[in-house]
């Protein structure tokens, strides 16, 4: 059986056509989501984030509908996965998975696009694109700033190593990057092999995938060469899955009560807009 034809993608994230950088991302978060919702819920993990029930939609065609109707820019895309990365180092409840997933990605979306492009969209948009009220999203968004504390950009170096890396861990393959050499210090096997491998548990239960890659000191980006392993730089195909378990009654009343304050808020925002 002859192997699949290799297609040459650009050596710079810039370049790359936009679906397909929508396909690498996507095909990385669902090999991250389908390890983390192996991992049983606990009501201490349970964040604004978090829908009751995962999204009809995938991943894939959640990003694609994102990037038809609000023309979300290459970096707005991949710096999401930086999001994810500061973010789970700075609130370790949060994992992402099937019920998190799609939330964060328009809040994320939505953010980055206001903090990088001259031109977006209002959040209204933003939100019936995602499929969630513009009430809702408005929370997700400053919960989002909260937690990420309002470090918002990365250095372009630290897009284009996950772009190298979306591009050699696809899980389909057929991709290759065309001057690979421009990029060595980045796609130089031992290095990542030394840097980015993840390390065997002995818990019983599988560990969430989300580990940083840049922390922030004091506002500040740090040098490539203090990068702690990542959750998009790694194989995940490693990983061992477990079996996943049901909630317990602990964590759906739990949920409840999440849910309910999250209700209250919407309500308490929409009477703010009424009296407006």
């Amino acid at each position: 059986m002859e192997s699949p034809e290799r297609v040459e993608l650009p050596a710079a994230f810039e370049d790359a056509d936009v679906d397909v950088l929508v396909q690498l991302i996507a095909d990385m978060m669902e090999r991250v989501m389908a390890h983390n919702d192996q991992i049983p819920l606990s009501p201490e993990s349970l964040t604004r984030f978090h829908s009751r029930t995962a999204p009809g939609i995938s991943i894939l065609d959640y990003l694609r509908r994102i990037v038809r109707f609000t023309k979300a820019e290459r970096a707005c895309l991949l710096i999401t996965l930086h999001y994810i990365d500061q973010i789970s180092a700075r609130m370790p409840a949060f994992v992402l998975s099937s019920l998190t997933c799609h939330r964060f990605v328009i809040a994320a979306i939505c953010v980055s696009s206001k903090c990088l492009c001259d031109a977006f969209c209002s959040n209204s948009v933003y939100a019936k694109v995602g499929g969630i009220p513009v009430a809702e999203l408005n929370v997700l968004e400053r919960e989002f700033l909260r937690i990420i504390d309002w470090n918002l950009t990365c250095t372009g170096e630290v897009l284009q190593e996950y772009y190298v890396n979306l591009v050699r861990q696809f899980s389909k393959g057929g991709y290759v990057i065309s001057d690979a050499q421009s990029y060595s210090s980045l796609s130089s096997d031992s290095d990542m092999d030394t840097e980015f491998s993840p390390t065997s548990s002995p818990a019983p239960t599988p560990q969430p995938v989300m580990q940083t890659l840049h922390p922030h000191s004091s506002g500040n980006v740090p040098s490539t060469s203090r990068r702690e392993p990542s959750t998009f730089l790694i194989d995940t195909a490693t990983l061992a899955p477990e079996a996943p378990q049901p909630p317990t009654l602990e964590q759906n009343m739990a949920f409840a009560a999440l849910q309910q304050e999250h209700a209250q808020e919407l309500e308490s925002e929409s009477d703010m807009d009424t009296a407006r």
